[in-house]
């Protein structure tokens, strides 16, 4: 797969709860061997789109094409099937287990649910290694802190091997030195041909990890491009940066 292709677009997507347009014709494109962003103010729309995306929200309007099919009446576990993984901005883990169990439940699913043969141990071991949690593996999710718990989010998502990962908000409640080792994760795993999409308001992560960035406001897409085309556009900075993070 070429760092160039397209591996998930939207074309025209709207969403409507009563008279609210929450997402209004929107229109992104994900592509292999990177990060995207998708950035905007609380309400912009953007985890609207992403439940469009995976499936747990059927557009009123609009199309999502997976890997060049269209996907848009497809159920989420058939999404998943394909290859999407997702976290949520709320941690959403068996939280009385340790972290290799929570991955482990994850892989026991992939196994059960699909024909691949996965030796879910050695799957464990080596998504463990990949995300820097080996030495937490053995730990009750709730007695580690939220910035690694959002690193096991990632890792369980990880296990289903997918080949478009869409991330809501993992870089809350990490600390400044976490949020550089998950940079560099996500980097790295982006740089193995993984399509990346980030959902985040720590913009200097965004800009310093992601090659494209699409913004979104009141459900309108305002801006596409790269991190600089995006910072110096007018309506971004009036919208959501704000002249003086750009000055």
């Amino acid at each position: 797969m070429s760092p160039s292709e397209t591996v998930l677009e939207t074309t025209g997507v709207v969403v409507r709860f009563g008279g609210n347009t929450a997402v209004d014709d929107v229109g992104i494109d994900i592509r292999a061997a990177g990060v995207t962003g998708l950035i905007g103010p609380n309400g912009a729309g953007k985890t609207t789109l992403y439940n469009c995306i995976t499936g747990m929200q059927r557009p009123d309007a609009g199309r999502v094409v997976f890997d060049g099919q269209d996907v848009t009446g497809l159920a989420p576990g058939a999404r998943a099937r394909r290859g999407m993984a997702r976290t949520f901005q709320r941690l959403e883990l068996f939280l009385s287990l340790s972290v290799r169990d929570n991955l482990r439940v994850a892989g026991d699913i992939v196994r059960a649910n699909t024909r691949r043969k996965l030796d879910v141990e050695a799957e464990t071991d080596r998504v463990l290694e990949l995300t820097g949690l080996t030495d937490v593996a053995h730990l009750d999710v709730s007695d580690i802190p939220t910035g690694r718990a959002r690193v096991v989010e990632v890792a369980r998502a990880l296990m289903t091997r997918p080949r478009l990962l869409l991330l809501d908000e993992p870089a809350s409640g990490q600390t400044e030195q976490e949020t550089e080792k998950f940079a560099a994760m996500l980097r790295a795993l982006a740089d193995d041909g993984l399509a990346i999409c980030l959902v985040e308001h720590d913009l200097p992560l965004v800009m310093g990890l992601c090659s494209r960035i699409h913004v979104l406001d009141h459900g309108v897409l305002i801006a596409s491009g790269t991190p600089a085309e995006v910072q110096a556009s007018p309506a971004v900075i009036e919208a959501y940066i704000g002249a003086e993070v750009v000055a």
